[in-house]
């Protein structure tokens, strides 16, 4: 890595990650929500830029994109008080979710444009949507139902066992990598990276347990990061995959050093739902 690169990332990081502490543990959810949310529409507008060359569809999809997220994330009980007129409905998300594919569908079928390829702009419209926006929105939502403190230790949490996942994988696999783990969709990555990766990301879990995470267990901690380090390493890969078919290095370049949004939560995307899932399993556990 190139000297200029590791002070672009070091900048990056030093400049950040105050940013996203101050918001994660502020008393109310909202700080987070537009945070995560900023951070779907750009990691939206990156995908689209890969998949819709039309950018009349682009825009449009980001459109849809962010009226979905928004509707998804606002329209839960718990995200607004009990007199909020919707809130009658109770969890009336799944509206939301039938909106994902209606809407791009009503729009593609009034403005087709080249027929030959109307369907796969469809289909990437609506992937889009439920890839880079509805995934990455449940780590918002880990701090709204949490809530509080515990809420941005889970946040935290995700990111800390996402970050030494790459940690692990990165040194595991340039000092002992040799035999390829997926050479078709990601030439560099070994098995012992990957194998790193899980250690990696069992250390940070097991570190933010000993320090933070006082409401899960050694047990629970152990369940989420190696499933969720694995998970993570596949989102790596899933991504991978999409830039390598659109023939695309990175996917962005907003970030100095470390390319595009989506680049940087390729992983959070598919270790953020397991984390949401597996604490709303447990608590609807303990509640009885």
């Amino acid at each position: 890595m190139a000297l200029g690169n590791l002070a672009s990332r070091v900048l990056v990081a030093v400049i950040a990650a105050p940013l996203l502490l101050l918001a994660f543990y502020q008393d109310s959810h909202i700080p987070t929500f537009f945070i995560v949310f900023g951070a779907s529409l750009i990691a939206m507008w990156e995908l689209f830029a890969m998949m819709l060359e039309d950018k009349r569809d682009r825009v449009a999809s980001l459109g849809f994109g962010a009226l979905t997220v928004a509707a998804f994330y606002w329209m839960h009980p718990m995200s607004l008080p009990a007199r909020a007129p919707w809130a009658l409905l109770g969890d009336s998300r799944h509206l939301v979710l039938a909106f994902a594919v209606l809407g791009p569908g009503l729009y593609y079928l009034f403005r087709f444009g080249d027929m030959n390829t109307v369907a796969r702009r469809m289909a990437a419209t609506t992937f889009g949507i439920v890839y880079a926006g509805l995934l990455l929105i449940t780590a918002a939502e880990l701090k709204r139902d949490i809530g509080g403190t515990e809420g941005g230790h889970m946040i935290v949490f995700v990111l800390v066992v996402v970050w030494l996942g790459d940690t692990g994988a990165y040194f595991a696999g340039r000092f002992l990598g040799k035999s390829k783990l997926y050479e078709a969709v990601s030439p560099k990555k070994t098995w012992a990276g990957a194998f790193g990766g899980l250690g990696g990301s069992l250390v940070g879990g097991l570190l933010m347990k000993a320090f933070f995470l006082d409401g899960l267990s050694w047990v629970d901690v152990v369940l989420l990061a190696l499933p969720g380090a694995a998970l993570a390493q596949m989102g790596d890969l899933a991504e991978s995959l999409i830039k390598r078919s659109t023939g695309v290095k990175d996917s962005g370049a907003i970030l100095p050093g470390h390319g595009g949004i989506l680049d940087r939560i390729d992983a959070v995307l598919y270790f953020a739902p397991w984390v949401y899932l597996y604490t709303q399993a447990r608590a609807f556990v303990d509640a009885f």
